[in-house]
């Protein structure tokens, strides 16, 4: 019995580690080989563009079974940067971010669908402005190989808008101004 209990014990403990091929990335921030850029429509005439030049984050990616795979990112609000000081100082301001009362910001995957070809729709939480609501970021495998330096690297870009009045954020410059588009460069370094 106690042969047939180890037995079983560990034909489970193979088949599971046979199924779980994911691999663990560190975002690559420090090399700023990873970059999360906004959009917003300036009434209707034209676009402010900035980025967050501060954020830290990690994956679990599997290429063979993408909806296994797992992402969380954490960025400094106050790190927002759109190359214009006073303008960044109203977006950090309680009208936009509110980055004093809430200096970060969290994604957190919930689901991956893959789409086939190298896209999938990652599915998450995302913590911003004191809110959390669902987004969906459309996604594209970029590809992933050994580095100069003897890492691992695999790279992704994405995709996502959504309604600044989902977050809480009431300042209103019109119909034209009420989303924000999200651009999304993730290369991770294997651990």
């Amino acid at each position: 019995m106690k042969k047939r209990l180890l037995g079983s014990l560990i034909a489970g403990v193979m088949l599971v580690a046979g199924s779980v091929n994911a691999a663990d990335y560190v975002i690559d921030t420090k090399g700023a080989h990873a970059s999360i850029q906004f959009k917003v429509s300036h009434l209707g005439y034209s676009f402010v563009v900035g980025r967050f030049n501060q954020f830290e984050g990690g994956f679990s990616f599997d290429k063979n079974d993408i909806k296994a795979s797992k992402i969380n990112v954490t960025i400094n609000t106050a790190s927002l940067d759109s190359n214009h000081a006073e303008r960044d100082k109203h977006l950090r301001s309680a009208d936009f971010l509110n980055v004093t009362k809430f200096p970060q910001a969290d994604f957190v995957s919930k689901s991956v669908v893959d789409k086939g070809d190298g896209k999938f729709v990652l599915n998450g939480d995302l913590t911003l402005n004191g809110v959390t609501k669902p987004v969906a970021i459309d996604a594209d495998y970029i590809g992933e190989g050994k580095d100069p330096w003897g890492g691992y690297r695999v790279g992704f870009v994405g995709h996502t808008q959504f309604a600044l009045k989902d977050f809480d954020i009431q300042m209103d410059l019109g119909p034209a101004s009420s989303h924000v588009t999200l651009d999304l460069v993730v290369e991770g370094i294997k651990q």
